[in-house]
Formats: structure tokens, sequence, C-alpha cells
């Protein structure tokens, strides 16, 4: 199918459709950090994922699929909840929290709670890591609790399930990792892993969902209830563990290592370099990058491997033409990207634009969208899905006319925001067709002009003749911050040209007139 162009239309915040179909089964397959371009179906010549790339082919393949922030708690909350992380206030992994909240509020509407009040099971397999003291279960979720950012080798009913079936534990050797600033070790980023593909908590994980989908099967089969069913891998987040066969897969001789890896740095934030320091790059030579992205692609495709299994356990059951399938992550990963590793304070698309598959029952098959959509989008199609009024889910828009076929006005831009990893740090950022702004209150605020620089190596912002993109990008996401009620453009109010503010930006209360001009850039 030709694919959609972008149609200027409503902002996300306005009207939604309403639901006009009755309940559908979903099964959401998630991944943790997980770049576009591993996939075959995203330009990939050298990927091996035949079961994902089917799905596009069968379904719809989004091309610009955002994250609202790439760190996986708060876009995890934003898909639990609908809501932007500014909103839920969700802002910062447990590992490193920064002082933010850690769990969405008591009372917060998630799209779990709705399917289980419309009868439907829920299921969640594989990472939450969307809060910290309430677990999946405590929303609504059937499944195990396996907390933590990392595949928890040591959980009980992993050991349980490598004991039932005589399986070896956990083991690993070939460690990659470089070092630190202060000549400590670096975080690992790799290694190899003495077992068969049978005793992979990613195989452990698929067999659970396996499970889970047969039990639910007959509920659906019977007319008790439908069912959404999420399976969530940890990875391919680093570090890369992976069995021989894996490791292996790809020759590093074969890998291109990515233009961006010419980064200097120069007119860039410094908080990139410091960064760049934290993952080791340039303590490691060019070689191990070729193997990290090699054994990244291997990781790659042994997801793609296990999603084949619950595909076919799909099919088997019957299930297929009443059961709508997502594909996703939480965010992208940098492998090498920027002389950069795992994520943080760039927004660069390596993190913030992921792949996004959808196939739902009589849609059009191998249809691929150019509209600008994101991760918080599939809170309220899921809704939609079941029958729901997605309006709750007050920041996401449903897919479901886009993945239907249906040519419908859409925005023709799409904000997304960071609030900080290991500290506080908020950026927000602004991508149209051909630019992107970022703004750092901190720093230098950046400008790529994607078109002429797609590797986003050089910094327009301050150029003369980007002035006029400048102005109108500045004035466009000043705009939509503050349709949404997002406070980061107070900052913005009486730093940059936003056009003509129609407040007072003093918020005192104190002047009777109201300031009405040109703020001076």
């Amino acid at each position: 199918m030709t694919p959609v162009t972008d149609a200027p239309g409503a902002p996300r915040t306005g009207e939604r459709t309403r639901p006009t179909h009755g309940p559908t089964n979903v099964l959401f397959l998630m991944t943790d950090q997980h770049r576009a371009d591993t996939l075959g179906a995203y330009g990939n010549p050298r990927a091996a994922t035949p079961v994902l790339d089917d799905l596009a082919r069968s379904g719809t393949r989004f091309d610009r699929w955002y994250t609202p922030t790439a760190i996986c708690t708060p876009a995890r909350a934003s898909l639990l909840t609908g809501q932007a992380p500014f909103r839920h206030r969700v802002l910062a992994n447990h590992e490193r929290n920064v002082g933010y909240l850690e769990d969405v509020a008591e009372g917060t509407f998630t799209f779990v709670e709705a399917l289980r009040s419309r009868g439907y099971n829920t299921g969640l397999v594989g990472k939450w890591h969307a809060g910290t003291e309430k677990d999946a279960g405590a929303f609504g979720f059937d499944g195990p609790d396996l907390p933590g950012w990392h595949n928890p080798v040591e959980h009980p009913d992993y050991l349980k399930y490598l004991a039932d079936k005589g399986l070896p534990p956990y083991e690993i050797s070939d460690r990659v990792r470089g070092t630190l600033p202060n000549g400590g070790p670096g975080n690992l980023l790799a290694a190899r892993l003495h077992q068969p593909l049978e005793a992979t908590f990613e195989h452990y994980l698929a067999t659970r969902t396996i499970e889970l989908l047969e039990r639910y099967a007959d509920d659906f089969r019977s007319g008790a209830r439908p069912f959404f069913l999420e399976l969530s891998f940890f990875g391919p987040h680093l570090p890369y563990v992976v069995p021989d066969e894996y490791f292996d897969l790809v020759d590093p001789a074969d890998v291109e290592l990515p233009r961006s890896i010419a980064e200097t740095f120069a007119g860039k934030p410094p908080v990139q370099a410091n960064y760049s320091a934290h993952w080791t790059f340039d303590t490691m030579p060019l070689e191990t990058t070729r193997k990290l992205i090699a054994v990244y692609w291997g990781y790659v495709a042994m997801i793609d491997h296990e999603i084949g299994r619950v595909m076919d356990a799909l099919e088997r059951l019957g299930l297929t033409g009443d059961t709508a399938v997502f594909f996703t992550s939480d965010h992208g990963e940098f492998t090498g990207s920027h002389r950069l590793h795992d994520k943080g304070p760039a927004m660069y698309e390596d993190i913030y634009r992921t792949a996004g598959l959808l196939r739902v029952p009589g849609g059009p098959a191998g249809q691929v969208r150019t509209e600008f959509v994101s991760l918080l989008d599939c809170t309220a199609t899921i809704l939609e899905l079941a029958g729901l009024d997605p309006a709750p889910a007050v920041d996401s828009r449903s897919l479901l006319p886009l993945a239907r076929g249906a040519d419908v006005p859409w925005d023709d831009d799409i904000v997304c925001e960071f609030h900080g990893h290991h500290f506080p740090y908020p950026q927000r950022m602004l991508r149209t067709d051909r630019y992107k702004l970022v703004v750092n209150p901190d720093s230098t605020n950046e400008l790529y002009d994607l078109e002429l620089d797609p590797d986003e190596l050089l910094n327009v912002y301050d150029l003369p003749e980007s002035a006029e993109v400048r102005r109108r990008m500045m004035r466009r996401l000043y705009q939509v911050l503050r349709e949404r009620g997002d406070n980061f453009y107070h900052w913005m109010t009486t730093m940059y040209d936003v056009g003509e503010v129609d407040h007072d930006p003093t918020q005192s209360g104190l002047d009777e007139t109201t300031y009405s001009g040109e703020v001076a850039s």
C-alpha cells in the first residue's frame, strides 16, 4: 500500500474517535532498549527477524513511532496510564532515581483496570518496571512477578523452570566492558551465556506466555472472557548476554559502523561527552564496537525466535483472526552511535524512534504509515479495541483508524520529554518532517536538519540561516507545552522568542496588566 503522508490536524489532546467495535483480544509484544534498525522490516539487510518482518507484512508498519521518553519506567508508566511523563510524574528508574515519584498516584486511570472492568483476562509475562512498590499484580495483571530492569536469573520461578526441565543454570564468560574515567571497570556490555537456548530467560518467558495464552484461549472460546496478554522481554537491553549460536550469529566484519561514530561533540551540550566517558566508548577499540553491535543483532534474532513460538501458539489455538497484535519497545539504544551506549540526556533518533507494528483483525496487510505516533498511543488503541472510551487516556490517541487504512487528520509533529537518569536533566524535543529542536535549559539548545544531516552530527541552532526555522519550532513547542499543561514552558517564556504571550509570565498576580508583546530571542 502507498504510504500515507503526514497531514496537519487536531492536537493529540483534541477530539478522539469514539469506540464503535466490540471487544477484541490483544497480544502485546514488547522489548526493552531496542533499535528500529535491527529489523529487516526497517531496512536492515543482515537482520534475522523473520517473525517480526512477517508481522509487518501482514499488518501495519509505523515509520515514525516515538517513545514519549527514552527511559524504561517513565515510558512504561505512560503506556499503563495513557499520560505523558510530566503528567503522571514517574520520571526516572528506581535503580537511579533522582528524587521523583516511583509509582503512579493512587486512583490514576490505567488501561488494565479498565479492561478488567470490561470482563477481560489480563496477563503480563516479563518485564514490569513501571513502578517500585506496586507490581503488575497490584493493577490486575496475571503472571509471575519479575521485578527489576534486567533478567532476574535468580528468580524462584525461573529456577523451578530450569529444575523441572533439567536445564543448566546461568553462567557467563567472555565479558565485554571498558574502563571508567576513575579507572574502575566499566558497566558490563555483553557476555557469552553457557546455556542452551531452551534454558535462556527469553525462552522461559515465551514458555510462560504460551501457558497463559492456552488458559486464556479456553476462556475466550467458551465465550466467557476476551484477553489482553503482554509478553515483555528484558532484552535486547544491555548487557547482551546470549548463548553461542546468537553470540556468534553475526560476523563483526559484516557490521557497518554507524556514521555518527564520527561524533566530536563540538557545539553539543557537554553532558553528551560526559556520558560517552561514563559508557567507556573511547577505552575500547572499534573492533569491540563491531562485536557489540553483532551480539546485539544476535540478541534481537533470539527474541524474534521466541516471539515466533508465541505467534505459532496463537495460530495453533485458532486465535489469530480474533486478536490484535502489537510489537514495540519502551525506547531505543545507542550501541556505539554518537560514541554512546545505553540511553541518556541526548535526544537522538537512535533512542527516541523505535519500531511500531500493529496488526488488527480485518486491517490491510503490508501497510506503511508515516504519521508521527507514539508508544503513548497504544493505550487509547487498546481501549478502543476493547470497546471502551479512550478519552481517560488523556495524552493518547487511538491508532485504529490508521491501522484500518483510513485517511484522518493527524499532527505533523511530535513532542518528547526527558527528566533525568543518574541526575536531574530536563529536556523537551519537537520533531517535524525535516527538523528536530531540543531545548536544554542548562546548556546549548540543539537543532538538526534531518534531511541534510540524518545522523544528527551538526547542531545548526545558532547558525544565522536557521533563524526562521528556530523561531517557528520554538513557538510551536511552546504552544504544545502550554496546551498540555507542561510547565517546562515557563522557562521558555522568558528565554526564547515564543511569540505573543497572553498571560502574566511572572505569575505574581501583582501586576494589573497582562504582559503582551514579542519576547526577545
